[in-house]
């Protein structure tokens, strides 16, 4: 039976209800686990005000900013989570960002700011993330991060958040690699397109959701609440012997070729 009874995650990456890390974060909360939650602190403070109202049913025990291009943040994140949990059993990554303006045209002429920023975000974040939680994991842990298709396949108007999910993915290798002795475990699920606030930005999408839909094996997309059941999944003692990986949950589009 999957239980995360007694368990702490962070969940970051929740912008809205689409988010698919907010599917991510009712599962674990239905298996049992105490939820704590990030969100990108904006000058307003609209974000805040947002994320609190989403996932206040949730009962998160922590709520935190975290802009994971301040290392400043990052560290007093966790030493939040270290005052008031004293341990961390569970990471869940669900963070990338890329300019509009880098996701559609000539990939030659990616701005070498927006590369940056894309794998800054997308990939960075997951190692420097990882590395901060690492010391918290004393018994152990899961982290779970997002990829895509477009990590390994060319997918139009995805560009530079291609090679950035390719370094993600291969950052999962090595960190698995890294934390394995401590009995932390870290993989990855490539979810099938899925309209969310960061997919809105990737040109097509609808038309992406749509040959899915007539082209995967299930013959239909995927919702964030079967993502969230994967990674509860990876949270778990189900998948202890399984780490380094990348699941994909597409109803099975990865599989077929043209």
């Amino acid at each position: 039976m999957l239980d995360l009874t007694g368990k702490n995650a962070l969940v970051t990456g929740i912008a809205n209800h689409r988010s698919i890390a907010w599917g991510i974060a009712q599962q674990l909360h239905k298996a049992g686990a105490n939820l704590g939650i990030t969100y990108l602190p904006d000058e307003k403070g609209k974000m805040e005000g947002k994320v609190a109202e989403l996932v206040e049913p949730l009962q998160p025990s922590l709520f935190l900013p975290l802009d994971v291009q301040q290392d400043a943040q990052i560290e007093t994140a966790f030493q939040s989570i270290q005052d008031k949990w004293g341990r961390l059993d569970i990471l869940i990554h669900c963070l990338a960002f890329a300019n509009k303006d880098d996701l559609s045209g000539d990939f030659s002429q990616t701005s070498r700011s927006g590369f940056q920023l894309a794998m800054d975000v997308s990939n960075y974040s997951l190692i420097r993330l990882s590395g901060a939680a690492k010391p918290l994991m004393t018994e152990g842990g899961s982290i779970v991060t997002l990829t895509y298709l477009g990590g390994v396949r060319v997918v139009p108007n995805y560009n530079v958040m291609g090679i950035a999910k390719a370094g993600l993915e291969m950052s999962v290798r090595y960190l698995a690699a890294e934390l394995g002795p401590s009995n932390i475990r870290v993989n990855a699920i490539s979810a099938g397109p899925i309209r969310t606030l960061a997919s809105s930005a990737v040109g097509g999408i609808l038309d992406m959701i749509h040959h899915v839909e007539a082209h995967a094996p299930l013959r239909r997309t995927v919702t964030q609440l079967e993502v969230g059941n994967t990674a509860a999944f990876l949270c778990s003692d189900l998948s202890s012997g399984m780490t380094g990986q990348v699941l994909y949950v597409d109803a099975g589009y990865e599989i077929m070729g043209l």
